[in-house]
């Protein structure tokens, strides 16, 4: 398994990274455990998990995620070998059994860190990151950004100040961010320059075939800064795996099942699903190879985060390190990409 460095870190992380959102609602914790076995003795070293986690979020349901990985943790010994990421949930998005509606203010993130870090069984966490910001911004396929005159927010600097705290403690080891904008970045480098602050070592946003917008305004500051991207929704939320072309909503999937996930869904969406599916079996490749083996060959991409509710699909995902694309392919991606340009935002 191939690794790339985590930012500026002496952390080398594996190119797949194990996602695990499933984790206590569509996987139990035995199907989770067989998924963390497998990608382990796979190469994979990097393993990411959120304090709201599992998805769709349910008080009932809130922690399991970590949970589950903290028992593995607890009985495999394994806390040495592996890099550990979990992320503070920010505002909004139906959170409000959660601290009583979770903020990125300095008691929050305290409150937050430690109660991952009981579940999690460990006495730190490699990567804390935040998961969205604490402001009026575009994430979360939001596009059309306009000022909001009754926003409430936590500055940033009270949050990497927080997140410097917790560093300084032992508690974490790096900070990341997460479904962040080319300012929010910008301001947290400015900060960590500017107070001695951890510096950001990666950004966590989506990106597919069908959203790449993290190329318009973060690959750069991947580049040049060091904050390189960890891709999530690699397969934008199964939709690039094929299964849902001609009409079909197999039984069990994440689409079938969860009605609110309609970001990938449109017929734009169809239509440019289509085509890369066409382009794969042309060349001898499932539409999952082609989409994850795209993504991993991006020079900004640190880890690639896949996910999987079976073992035949989480074969295949880590599979995806092994293929190297042609330039003839990644060309006729580009010239589908011209055709269907961000279809998703």
């Amino acid at each position: 398994m191939q690794t790339r460095k985590l930012g500026t870190t002496d952390i080398d992380v594996s190119l797949i990274c194990l996602g695990t959102m499933t984790w206590g609602e569509q996987n139990t914790e035995q199907e989770a455990f067989e998924q963390l076995d497998y990608a382990t003795g796979a190469g994979i070293n990097f393993i990411d998990v959120a304090e709201m986690y599992p998805v769709p979020p349910r008080a009932e349901t809130q922690g399991q995620t970590e949970a589950c990985l903290g028992n593995w943790l607890a009985r495999r010994g394994r806390r040495d070998d592996l890099v550990l990421a979990s992320k503070v949930a920010g505002p909004g998005n139906g959170l409000s059994y959660l601290r009583g509606g979770p903020r990125l203010t300095r008691d929050h993130i305290r409150q937050a860190c430690e109660d991952s870090l009981r579940r999690l069984q460990t006495d730190y966490i490699d990567l804390y990151q935040v998961h969205w910001p604490d402001r009026s911004a575009n994430f979360f396929g939001k596009l059309g950004y306009r000022k909001n005159p009754d926003e409430t927010m936590t500055p940033i600097e009270e949050t990497l100040e927080a997140l410097d705290g917790l560093v300084k403690e032992g508690k974490i080891r790096h900070v990341g961010i997460s479904n962040e904008t080319p300012w929010g970045t910008a301001e947290y480098l400015r900060l960590s320059r500017e107070k001695g602050w951890p510096r950001v070592a990666s950004i966590q946003n989506p990106y597919n075939l069908l959203n790449r917008s993290f190329e318009a305004g973060l690959a750069e500051f991947a580049h040049r800064e060091s904050t390189g991207l960890l891709a999530y929704s690699p397969l934008a939320f199964g939709m690039l795996t094929g299964k849902y072309l001609g009409g079909k909503w197999p039984e069990k999937a994440r689409l079938t099942l969860y009605e609110r996930f309609s970001r990938y869904t449109t017929e734009r969406a169809m239509e440019a699903t289509r085509a890369y599916a066409d382009l794969a079996h042309q060349h001898g490749l499932t539409p999952t190879q082609l989409s994850l083996a795209w993504v991993n060959s991006r020079e900004f991409v640190t880890s690639n985060i896949i996910g999987a509710t079976s073992m035949e699909q989480l074969r295949e995902n880590v599979g995806s390190a092994e293929i190297t694309l042609s330039q003839g392919l990644i060309d006729a991606v580009e010239a589908i990409h011209a055709e269907f340009t961000y279809p998703c935002p």
